[in-house]
């Protein structure tokens, strides 16, 4: 097992700073720092913390660098369906049901799907009953054949915003099954190329066709400020807008 020195000193690069740069950041010495990397220092509890959170290191990984430090985990982590997260559900749900009729849906850090809105579930028609069963995941679902891919007409754009949103979330945070799914669905194969570019003034759209229509949308993504739970810290709700006057029309109709 990694001591908790040596786990610091790799978010420390992979946060591309130097020992100095989290001393000032952190408002410790630089020497103290080089202690607790080193294992010369056994640092206390809350200066573990204080060191992951100028790092910005996950919930779940904080406590991996307490339990490392010989403390007990700070942070519990309960289904979304406990009673102890009653009220961040309920948020959550009314979020999704305001956005109605427009789709919405929320996703754990290995993007299976954990609740939607009822403005998604039509999409669902004609997909695989297989992609549909838990956990349904977002990246596959979207990405296979059988699954949404068919409705996608920009299908190149949309694996490539895929791409690059699982690649800076593994360099945020490794995650073993994240980096399976991305060698699985978005690792770019010899000769690949980009999709086709689409006009946008702002972002790159989803272009869906469905019953001969062309659907533009885009998306944005909610996440919980300051959560104390690592299921709260990991899910994140993403909504989609439409992006013409048009597609707009389809939903409220």
């Amino acid at each position: 097992m990694d001591t908790v020195g040596e786990l610091l000193r790799q978010w420390r690069h992979r946060r591309g700073l130097s020992q100095l740069d989290l001393a000032i950041a952190a408002d410790v010495s630089a020497r103290h720092v080089s202690l607790v990397e080193t294992g010369r220092s056994r640092p206390s509890a809350d200066m573990v913390l204080r060191l992951a959170d100028q790092l910005q290191v996950p919930l779940r990984d904080r406590n991996r660098l307490l339990l490392a430090a010989g403390f007990a985990p700070r942070y519990g982590q309960r289904p979304l369906d406990d009673a102890a997260l009653s009220a961040a559900r309920d948020a959550v749900r009314r979020v999704l049901h305001a956005h109605e009729p427009y789709p919405a849906l929320v996703f754990d850090r290995r993007w299976n799907i954990v609740m939607t809105n009822r403005a998604v579930e039509p999409f669902f028609a004609g997909v695989a009953p297989d992609l549909l069963r838990p956990p349904v995941n977002l990246v596959r679902l979207g990405l296979d054949p059988r699954g949404l891919a068919p409705l996608v007409v920009n299908l190149g754009d949309v694996r490539a915003v895929f791409r690059t949103r699982i690649s800076r979330q593994l360099a945020t945070a490794p995650d073993p099954e994240l980096t399976a799914l991305y060698e699985e669905l978005l690792a770019p194969a010899a000769g690949d190329t980009p999709g086709d570019r689409v006009d946008a003034d702002v972002v790159i759209p989803m272009i869906l066709r469905v019953a001969g229509r062309e659907l533009r949308m885009f998306s944005t993504i909610t996440t919980f400020g300051t959560p104390m739970d690592i299921t709260l810290d990991e899910v994140a709700i993403e909504s989609y807008y439409p992006a013409d006057a048009a597609s707009a029309a389809y939903f409220t109709q």
